[in-house]
């Protein structure tokens, strides 16, 4: 069951991507002093993933104080990267979750109808605070449906 309020993200690590480099780097290493909002994808360059990521940029994500907008997705670091640099906001990095062991970790790894030998992770957002606590989840239960921008803004401005 994918983490719910109250529930403690896992401290999994995995290369962080920041646009330029990556390095192995645990979650908990990379959230802010408040927290963290932990954004899950299938694919980077994916229609949806570049919808989404374009919206935090113009809704000033960017921005959050102390607060880490950390994205995961099974891309690799090179494709994270370019990404990254696409999106041009240099406040966002990402997990490259190339073999689907975060996704996992967090138990939203699915299958995917038509897409043999493929897995990604359920749509899906966290906020969490700076002890990986989570204080606002969502999943989505298609793979279609955007994500609640208004309501993880809010909590956000909770944390």
């Amino acid at each position: 069951m994918p983490p719910t309020e109250g529930d403690e993200l896992p401290d999994f690590e995995a290369l962080l991507c920041d646009g330029e480099t990556f390095r192995s780097t645990a979650l908990s290493e990379a959230l802010g002093e408040r927290g963290g909002v932990v954004i899950c994808t299938g694919f980077a360059f994916s229609a949806i993933a570049q919808n989404w990521w374009k919206q935090f940029v113009r809704a000033g994500w960017g921005e959050f104080e102390d607060v880490a907008v950390l994205g995961v997705s099974r891309d690799g670091p090179y494709a994270q990267n370019e990404f990254l640099r696409w999106l041009d906001e240099p406040a966002f990095r990402f997990f490259a979750d190339v073999n689907g062991e975060v996704s996992e970790s967090l138990d939203l790894l699915a299958d995917r109808d038509h897409m043999a030998n493929v897995s990604t992770p359920w749509r899906s957002a966290f906020v969490v605070d700076a002890d990986r606590e989570v204080q606002y989840a969502f999943v989505a239960d298609d793979w279609i449906s955007p994500l609640p921008r208004e309501e993880i803004e809010n909590a956000v401005a909770d944390l």
